[in-house]
């Protein structure tokens, strides 16, 4: 397993590190900075003396900055500390519903737009005096609209190629719907992570008796889209792989899109085997639902969801009662967006936390160190198997 010890930081920092968490992203950075705060306490005195890691050690990496509004529902963006030099990281969770303003009297909850307006406005507060802006995004802001059909928007590309004449020098995201939008921005820093280690993880930590071969398991995708997370699960793990594709009526248009008509499935037999369907994000959870369902027809044995963002948009009874028959066994999601109470309390919920993963990737930029061992999970994922089949603790 990559840990912070066993990587190689010899660059000096790029600049005294510095973590924003703008307004409804408080909690993750939070425990970002904590693993932040306690790695750079094992490690500073070997660069005590040293002027180059000038606050190289801190209580806190967090800058404390806010996002008031004004009685009009307008806002501005205000820093309480200097910035001047460095190397900042500003994070922000565009889908948390759960940040609300008042407007005239009325309540009003924080939209992607108005989460991605007050990313811009803590840049337009810097004021260009860091020496770096970096921004974690994990949920990419309009990353569902990345491709032109007939006379639509490009937001994806719009709001990338915005950030980055902001000076906006890296963007981190995580599970990007379609990563080809990084081509709108090719000179440019632009990541996009996927959670598949933590994901197994997860998995292994709650159920303990799986057999991970490709007799006794498979990786399934939801859809086309989703076909090279279940392609690299299924290799890494050794698996078989099998993949629905949706059937749509395309002479309907129904809220801006062609309903679908079925999902129809290519790959070998399910039967008697647990599957685990690979997505990016859980919206209304209908497509997920449909396809536990013919995979059940198909008598698969158990079966796990897992993906980066489970927004459940349309409530949890219907997640509810699909483990109350049997058709879900489990649903993991991690904590880069927005978890509700709710969620966190269902039986067949699996959190799965990536503060340590952000923490990792932050503290090998701030040292201009290499992100390829971090974002390339095998050799953690084969440890972490070799370690559940020998009964060891996850």
């Amino acid at each position: 397993m990559i840990t912070r010890s066993k990587r190689e930081l010899d660059n000096v920092p790029v600049g005294s590190l510095g973590l924003i968490a703008i307004k409804g992203c408080e909690k993750l950075g939070e425990k970002v900075d904590n693993y932040l705060v306690k790695w750079r306490e094992e490690s500073s005195h070997e660069h005590k003396d040293n002027i180059i890691f000038s606050g190289y050690e801190k209580d806190s990496f967090l800058i404390d900055a806010q996002v008031p509004r004004f009685g009009s529902g307008e806002a501005k963006g205000i820093i309480n500390e200097s910035v001047r030099g460095m190397d900042l990281y500003l994070m922000v969770d565009v889908t948390n519903y759960s940040e609300t303003y008042s407007l005239t009297g009325n309540t009003n909850h924080l939209s992607p737009d108005d989460h991605y307006q007050n990313l811009k406005r803590i840049i337009a507060a810097i004021g260009g005096k860091g020496r770096r802006v970096n921004v974690i995004m994990p949920f990419l802001y309009e990353s569902r609209q990345h491709k032109r059909s007939s006379r639509e928007s490009l937001d994806c590309a719009l709001a990338l190629q915005e950030l980055v004449r902001m000076g906006v020098d890296n963007i981190i995201t995580f599970d990007a719907h379609d990563p080809r939008v990084s081509n709108a921005i090719p000179l440019s820093g632009f990541e996009t992570v996927r959670p598949t280690y933590q994901f197994i993880k997860g998995l292994l930590r709650h159920v303990k008796d799986l057999q991970i071969d490709s007799e006794h398991m498979m990786a399934i995708s939801p859809d086309e889209g989703a076909t090279e997370r279940a392609v690299y699960l299924a290799n890494v793990l050794n698996l078989d792989m099998g993949m629905f594709y949706k059937r749509r009526d395309y002479t309907k248009l129904v809220d801006g899109r062609n309903p679908i008509v079925a999902h129809e499935f290519l790959g070998s037999s399910v039967e008697g085997k647990d599957v685990i369907i690979l997505d990016d994000m859980i919206s209304s959870g209908d497509s997920i639902l449909d396809v536990a369902r013919q995979l059940k027809q198909r008598k698969a044995k158990r079966i796990f969801a897992a993906a980066t963002f489970g927004l459940f948009t349309n409530g949890f009874d219907k997640f509810d009662q699909a483990y109350e028959d049997g058709l879900i066994n489990g649903i993991l999601t991690t904590n880069l967006i927005y978890q509700p109470k709710e969620l966190l309390e269902r039986p067949y919920y699996i959190n799965c936390d990536m503060s340590k993963y952000i923490a990792l990737l932050v503290d090998t930029l701030n040292h201009d160190g290499s992100l390829s061992s971090i974002l390339n999970p095998i050799e953690r994922i084969q440890d972490v198997v070799k370690r559940y089949n020998a009964g060891e603790d996850i």
